[in-house]
């Protein structure tokens, strides 16, 4: 078992030192899809995204942006707190472990995890990306700062 174990690890630092993994969403199908440079599938995950259809116009009109971004910044984030405006103030670890900031003229959009998994895979964020926990760790692996993300269309 920890032979298997050192044997993913290592599996995984080699995908991440392989420039030109790219991260794919499709806001239609709410997927994040993790693609290597020869475009090969590593991982496929259901995500949640802007609640508001449409390209991202401005910061609050719940949107998901559109088009190809690069990663500005892998940052962690286990220590940060939101208040979604439910009544309940703001919640500890509303992004999750990470946050992958990506470089667009919406400063604060991002793929993070979520306090909220039952929300993955429904139209349900500020504009961001959320992903389960678990499988953002996994993204979080397999690309680094200056990999491609594209967000497709509604």
């Amino acid at each position: 078992m920890k032979n298997l174990v050192l044997l993913l690890l290592l599996f995984a630092s080699v995908l991440r030192v392989d420039a030109g993994n790219k991260i794919v969403i499709s806001k239609q199908d709410c997927q994040l899809f993790v693609l290597t440079s020869c475009s090969d599938t590593l991982y496929i995950f259901p995500c949640a995204v802007g609640s508001n259809r449409g390209d991202k116009q401005k910061s609050g009109d719940h949107k998901t942006p559109e088009g190809t971004f690069t990663i500005a910044s892998i940052e962690k984030a286990s220590h940060r707190t939101h208040d979604f405006r439910d009544g309940h103030g703001p919640r500890a670890g509303a992004y999750g472990p990470w946050f992958i900031r990506l470089r667009q003229k919406f400063y604060s959009i991002g793929i993070h995890g979520t306090c909220f998994p039952e929300s993955i895979g429904t139209r349900s964020t500020e504009g961001c990306i959320r992903l389960r926990n678990e499988d953002l760790l996994r993204v979080v692996s397999t690309v680094q700062v200056g990999d491609p993300v594209e967000i497709q269309p509604d």
